[in-house]
């Protein structure tokens, strides 16, 4: 995969993304359950996609990659009970747009543990992702449902976040797809003892719904997006993943009729705004330049006799 089709992934990736809260908006079951429904299903499908390329699920593992894996499995089972969470309690759109403050927290970690060092520019677009998440709280009492919806979809945000960042070590030792079933594996190891009793009523349309977001909006996206990180920055990635509300609002409301309030839009608009110009501004450093080792890109991938 070279930059360009990196970068048709991950766009895939955020398409996909956004119909994730609707699928949550469909599927009549609590946040657990959804969660380990849609892993079991990816596992299953990636299963099935790397058998079909006659590969194996053990290819490049060793023991040091289990740490890696079971660290962002943990992270990833985190961020999707908490969206689902905020998407019952507060619907898509708030949802969405709390989630899409991860591409924040993704630059405060790297400054704190990766030392990476962060412009006087950045500093700006967290301030005004920051101004964004203010407008689009709906009020600053905890009664309101929607603001402790809002509050569960930025906890999802910062799980994202610190997600994205362990498979930037994860994806340059183990095969996209590998990655993305094993970390599938871990989610749904962590949450099936808490659901099989609520999944046994389950009807078939509720199901229907489950397996078409385990193998469209986790497999496959799950795949794009790990690939995508072999060779862009987790921030890069980031940005564009930050579309997501977009898509997902539009979708809200042609099916739901959820329309955010002018607020909330200025809000989200403010905080999209900000992750996108800093795209623009990177790209900008970049344009004209070779893009060093290390500054766009995962670390090479080492080879199975490593």
């Amino acid at each position: 995969m070279n930059r360009q089709s990196a970068l048709f992934a991950i766009h895939v990736a955020a398409v996909l993304f956004g119909l994730t809260g609707i699928f949550g908006e469909l599927i009549q079951a609590d946040a657990i359950v959804i969660t380990a429904g849609r892993a079991s299903f990816a596992v299953l499908a990636l299963f099935a996609f790397i058998r079909y390329q006659g590969g194996s699920l053990m290819q490049g593992f060793k023991p040091r990659n289990i740490g890696v894996l079971v660290a962002a499995g943990a992270m990833l089972a985190l961020h999707w009970v908490t969206f689902f969470v905020s998407v019952k309690i507060a619907g898509v759109a708030v949802a969405t747009l709390g989630f899409a403050s991860f591409p924040a927290f993704i630059t405060l970690c790297e400054c704190l543990f990766f030392k990476e060092k962060v412009s006087t520019a950045e500093w700006l677009i967290l301030a005004l992702v920051t101004l964004g998440l203010v407008l689009v709280t709906p009020s600053f009492d905890f009664q309101d449902e929607a603001t402790v919806g809002l509050a569960w979809a930025i906890l999802s945000g910062l799980a994202f976040a610190i997600f994205t960042l362990i498979n930037r070590r994860a994806a340059a030792h183990i095969p996209a797809q590998q990655v993305a079933c094993w970390e599938n594996l871990v989610v749904a190891l962590l949450t099936l003892p808490f659901s099989f009793p609520a999944m046994a009523q389950l009807d078939a349309i509720n199901w229907l719904w489950i397996a078409l977001l385990g193998v469209f909006c986790t497999a496959l996206s799950h795949y794009l997006l790990v690939s995508s990180l072999m060779i862009l920055k987790a921030r890069s990635a980031g940005i564009v993943i930050a579309l997501e509300p977009l898509y997902a609002i539009f979708f809200a409301a042609i099916l739901f009729a959820q329309y955010p309030s002018i607020r909330a839009l200025l809000g989200g608009s403010l905080m999209i705004g900000a992750i996108v110009w800093s795209g623009l501004r990177k790209t900008g450093v970049h344009a004209g330049k070779p893009i060093p080792s290390g500054e766009d890109r995962l670390p090479a991938r080492r080879s199975n006799r490593d």
